[in-house]
């Protein structure tokens, strides 16, 4: 079997199947492991690519979190707030926070917008403002949510379809922010509470994944680096041998099944003329949002508690900004120093994407102190990681697109797609993770009896990512 990427769907693919006496060779197009969910050691301070909190509602994904790293899974606080117009205001929103934060003039129009919205709602939601207004109303949308989803996707919130909203913040709403904060939300004796805590790997996400391609290694699997898919053979109707290139030169290896986690675009082209035109024509139309990172090591202990604020404030084009430190102080290696993350969203090759690692250094400092978070005279240091293909787009032409795609790859059986690229979905590690276990266990045919489990069907129930059951009397 051949796995096309070793990010956390393609580990873990490989470690089941390895596990139960398969042969897996995975190949990655980069020099290291881990895809997104990679650290980065830049003269011993360690960041992500992104932030990467261990919770899961998906006990499956839990346990092998646990039997990769052991007691290097540390519980750390969970904390993320947004940044908006030099205040902070708790994520997910808390309608006393909110209110109060922005005054009782603001407070009157956040809550008249709210009441016109559910007198006149829009009577469907195909777009993200129409499932933001409905539920919170058009002032709060304006506040809260348009600034920062068009600068996360790139592009207006009446072009990003509504199930990616769904999808995020499900559950959510003015109303529930209200009850919750007022105690009134009394009607379930199982009600759902943000976690307060959440695991995290001591050095890093890339802790965990250099830890499960070990593990790959010594069952007796194989895990190639700098070997960029440029084929997948068809005959026969079935996927039958993988090519590369790169600085190993051009290698093929054949596969009686072929998993892949690259982008649905790149497999499409992978695949040649074994794909109809009508399939690379829809694959060309899926869209990516890229993403890149400046890191920078500061004087100072403490700037701020959260593991991660979103910054809401308009005239600033960084989107999130990471205090590593407070994921793990293992991530700094100095005592009075910080290492914070600001993450840019951007299009690979646009003016961000190209600008020199001098410039985006120079940005990031001179956007902190704008900010008023940090003074540029505290900063000693800088690097720049880029991203491409971060983030799947849901505009409004990727389902169409999609769907085509799919038709043609369900037709090839022995070729299975998993992950968040491999699926164009917006799934979190957990949910990608979970993708690989089911698809492992329909190819191994473990899987319960009846019909094989539906792969895509992950990460769709819509229910709020951070929020777990509490039984009422259990701690509160």
């Amino acid at each position: 079997m051949v796995v096309v990427g070793a990010g956390p769907a393609g580990l873990t693919l490989a470690y089941l199947l390895v596990q139960q006496g398969a042969r897996v060779t995975v190949l990655e197009r980069d020099s290291v492991v881990g895809g997104i969910s990679r650290t980065v050691e830049y003269r011993g301070y360690r960041f992500d690519i992104g932030g990467h909190r261990f919770f899961t509602k998906i006990a499956p994904v839990q346990a092998l979190w646990e039997t990769l790293l052991g007691d290097e899974l540390l519980t750390v606080p969970r904390l993320s707030r947004i940044h908006y117009d030099g205040r902070y205001f708790d994520y997910p929103l808390k309608a006393r926070n909110a209110l109060t934060g922005l005054g009782p003039i603001n407070a009157l129009r956040i809550l008249g917008s709210y009441i016109a919205a559910r007198i006149t709602p829009y009577p469907q939601e195909n777009t993200f403002e129409e499932w933001v207004v409905n539920r919170f109303g058009r002032r709060l949308y304006e506040i809260f949510f348009r600034t920062y989803t068009e600068k996360v996707w790139g592009i207006p919130c009446t072009e990003i379809r509504a199930e990616w909203a769904a999808q995020r913040i499900q559950g959510l709403s003015l109303t529930k922010a209200i009850l919750n904060s007022t105690g009134l939300n009394r009607r379930s004796s199982a009600i759902k509470s943000l976690i307060t805590s959440m695991s995290y790997p001591r050095l890093g996400p890339g802790q965990m994944w250099d830890a499960c391609r070990d593990r790959v290694l010594a069952m007796g699997g194989t895990v190639l680096i700098e070997r960029d898919v440029t084929g997948v053979e068809v005959q026969g109707g079935v996927a039958c041998a993988v090519t590369t290139s790169g600085v190993h030169g051009a290698e093929r290896f054949e596969a009686d099944h072929v998993v892949s986690t690259a982008d649905l675009r790149a497999l499409v082209r992978a695949l040649g003329p074994a794909a109809t035109p009508t399939t690379h024509t829809a694959a060309e139309g899926l869209r990516y949002r890229d993403f890149l990172v400046v890191s920078l090591v500061l004087d100072g202990d403490s700037y701020f508690p959260d593991n991660w604020i979103y910054v809401h404030t308009p005239g600033v084009k960084v989107g999130r900004i990471q205090n590593f430190k407070n994921w793990s102080p293992a991530m700094v290696p100095d005592e009075g120093r910080t290492c914070l993350g600001l993450e840019y969203f951007c299009f690979e090759h646009d003016d961000l994407w190209s600008s020199s690692d001098e410039r985006l250094i120079q940005l990031a400092i001179d956007e902190l102190e704008t900010l008023g978070l940090a003074s540029r005279a505290s900063v000693v240091d800088g690097t720049v990681v880029r991203m491409a293909k971060a983030y799947p787009i849901y505009d409004g032409e990727y389902r169409a697109h999609l769907d085509i795609v799919r038709s043609a790859l369900d037709a090839i059986p022995n070729l299975h797609t998993i992950g968040r690229n491999g699926m164009h979905k917006y799934n979190n590690q957990d949910h990608s993770m979970y993708t690989a276990m089911l698809t492992a266990e329909n190819m191994l045919g473990t899987h319960p009896a009846g019909a094989p489990h539906d792969v895509w069907a992950v990460n769709t129930d819509f229910e709020y990512l951070e929020e777990q059951r509490v039984e009422r009397g259990a701690g509160g």
